[in-house]
């Protein structure tokens, strides 16, 4: 299909909005009726026709406004993208694996022309025509791994695997969901994970970083990770929560169902050829309570998740002063009936709300 590109923002007027295409492709991320933290990898090698795993790096209506967004975060923090010397390496192989993903996967968009070192890559949807010599940084406006992520949706933390261990050395983090590139460059796996309550005495980040240290190149992983946002934002970062924490005690009974957003992050994991470091995307997807309880099923289910979810989690995931209002809005759109297995809409078999 021809992706028709939204104008909106992500910030001050919020003009955000998800088009049908978009609500019916969202990576709604609970299998059943409840959640508690699970490894929950699977391996990232396409899906269903339409939907956001079919591509290596999806491609939709808010891509432009994305890129756009994340320029404004730079402009105002460049601190946002960073890399420790030993990772430019690490960088080129990225840049090689989105050129070449999004110009086989969108040949309409993008297109790479590869004459050995001379590479001529085109984007139509921000009008780049780039001619660079591949591994001569003065060849580009950025490094390389500034210059690929600039124009790509979602974020990029790039991984050096050393002593048994993965290293944040590197990234770009404009949409994150309240953590800092800037303080967690240079810590382990362990260590930026240390603020998630009750996942460590599970043992679900030993069993996740085994099962990471040994994914292989050309057999990418994904995961769903979720949240809550009040307000499409794209950068709730801890810089600027003094800009988007406040916004919190905006949301009213009359206005949760547009203000109040669910926040989906579909997490990839490839291997990269010469450096061997392992890139993870961060993608991030939001949508209004509104749109997503158009789906029967999502509604029930949703209700019964974050009513459910324990306390420290809630916690956590910043939502906790505004669940009993969450939950008040998400339980006219239950009706008790059981959900089917799986986190697919089922709209042609899943019952009708009944209230």
């Amino acid at each position: 299909m021809t992706i028709q590109f939204n104008d909106e923002t992500f910030r001050d007027d919020y003009t955000f909005k998800n088009s049908q295409w978009a609500i019916d492709r969202f990576p709604f991320p609970f299998h059943e009726d409840s959640y508690m933290y699970s490894v929950n990898m699977e391996q990232h090698q396409g899906g269903p026709e339409g939907s956001i795993y079919e591509k290596r790096f999806d491609v939709d209506e808010h891509y432009i406004a994305e890129m756009k967004d994340r320029a404004l975060v730079l402009a105002d923090d460049p601190l946002r993208c960073q890399s420790l010397p030993h990772m430019t390496l690490a960088g080129w192989d990225l840049l090689e694996l989105i050129m070449v993903s999004k110009s086989e996967d969108y040949p309409d968009m993008f297109e790479l022309h590869r004459d050995g070192n001379n590479w001529h890559w085109i984007n139509r949807p921000l009008g780049i025509d780039q001619k660079f010599v591949f591994m001569d940084e003065a060849t580009l406006p950025y490094g390389p791994m500034e210059y690929i992520t600039r124009q790509t949706q979602g974020d990029f933390a790039l991984l050096d695997q050393r002593d048994e261990n993965l290293w944040m050395d590197a990234g770009m983090i404009t949409t994150q969901a309240d953590w800092s590139l800037d303080f967690d460059i240079g810590m382990n796996f362990f260590e930026w994970h240390a603020p998630v309550p009750k996942a460590h005495e599970m043992g679900i980040f030993k069993r996740a970083l085994k099962f990471l240290l040994n994914v292989q190149q050309g057999m990418p992983a994904r995961r769903l990770n979720w949240t809550m946002t009040v307000n499409p934002l794209l950068d709730t970062s801890p810089e600027n929560y003094h800009k988007w924490g406040v916004q919190k005690t905006t949301l009213t009974p009359e206005n949760v169902g547009q203000k109040q957003y669910l926040r989906v992050e579909l997490q990839t994991f490839f291997r990269l050829p010469r450096s061997n470091g392992l890139v993870f995307p961060i993608r991030c997807y939001l949508i209004a309570l509104e749109d997503l309880v158009t789906v029967p099923k999502w509604g029930r289910r949703l209700h019964r998740v974050i009513r459910d979810v324990p306390v420290e989690l809630a916690t956590y995931k910043g939502f906790i002063d505004n669940r009993p209002m969450i939950v008040d809005y998400l339980s006219t759109f239950d009706d008790g009936l059981p959900t089917s297995p799986g986190i697919w809409p089922e709209k042609a078999t899943e019952p009708p709300l009944n209230m």
